[in-house]
């Protein structure tokens, strides 16, 4: 990642900020730093808008990387220009729903690496639902229910879910941190850890909430078999009664 301050990757909770326009092309605007999170890791971009300053307002339809940086989409031309002062603001119900349901396949991970061993060849997260991919010979619909009360038992314990990095030599000497598959893994130095207190430790680049309890109840939604060595999970969550803040 080039230039940007990625906000997101200190604060999650972060869902407005002062930005100023560094570059604009057909791809998209490149600010000096953002709160918006790009597609990447199974988790959708962020949406929300940019308050100019002339008092207009443009959404913001997409954010993706690139190689000089996170590009901001917008849905109709905004006439910037580098230099340009903007706020932005994320659409906070859509992703405080990405950061429970990151959360949430981040502990079942943990539930199926801690009884099965497995890792995780895919997953994907919604605004709705997740689904999580796994490597299990013998997978079926109560096998599946068993690992969602696992999930539940670790929301209701209320643990802290906190971040921090290290040395991507470091991480790579320790299996447990790198649960996808090793092409999934990001070419970078430092590594991400999202630490759940005392019972899971996972390298990743995502938002996440910062206590299990607010992830809520998960759900079985159903299952699927993708092969001998891939079985899928969906799960949905109950709904909270609101975001924090």
């Amino acid at each position: 990642m080039a230039v940007e301050d990625a906000l997101y990757l200190t604060d999650a909770y972060l869902r407005r900020f002062e930005a100023t326009v560094v570059a604009v092309s057909p791809e998209g605007v490149r600010l000096d730093r953002t709160a918006f999170y790009p597609t990447g890791g199974g988790q959708p971009a962020d949406r929300g808008k940019l308050n100019l300053p002339d008092g207009s307002v443009v959404d913001v339809a997409d954010v993706r990387k690139s190689p000089e940086g996170i590009l901001h989409q917008l849905a109709v031309s905004a006439g910037l220009s580098p230099g340009v002062p903007v706020v932005g603001e994320v659409d906070w119900p859509r992703r405080y729903a990405h950061m429970r349901y990151h959360t949430a396949l981040h502990i079942l991970s943990g539930v199926v690496y801690r009884r099965i061993g497995s890792g995780i060849t895919g997953n994907q997260i919604t605004a709705e639902r997740a689904r999580m991919d796994f490597s299990i010979p013998d997978f079926d619909r109560t096998v599946a229910e068993s690992l969602i009360e696992g999930v539940n038992a670790v929301v209701h314990e209320r643990r802290p879910v906190t971040v921090r990095s290290i040395p991507r030599a470091v991480a790579e000497k320790d299996p447990t941190l790198v649960r996808v598959a090793q092409e999934l893994m990001p070419d970078v130095g430092v590594v991400r850890l999202i630490d759940i207190e005392g019972f899971d430790v996972q390298a990743d680049g995502g938002t996440h909430v910062s206590n299990t309890s607010e992830v809520g109840t998960a759900r079985l939604e159903r299952i699927e078999n993708k092969g001998a060595k891939n079985k899928r999970l969906y799960l949905t969550l109950d709904p909270v009664d609101s975001a924090p803040g």
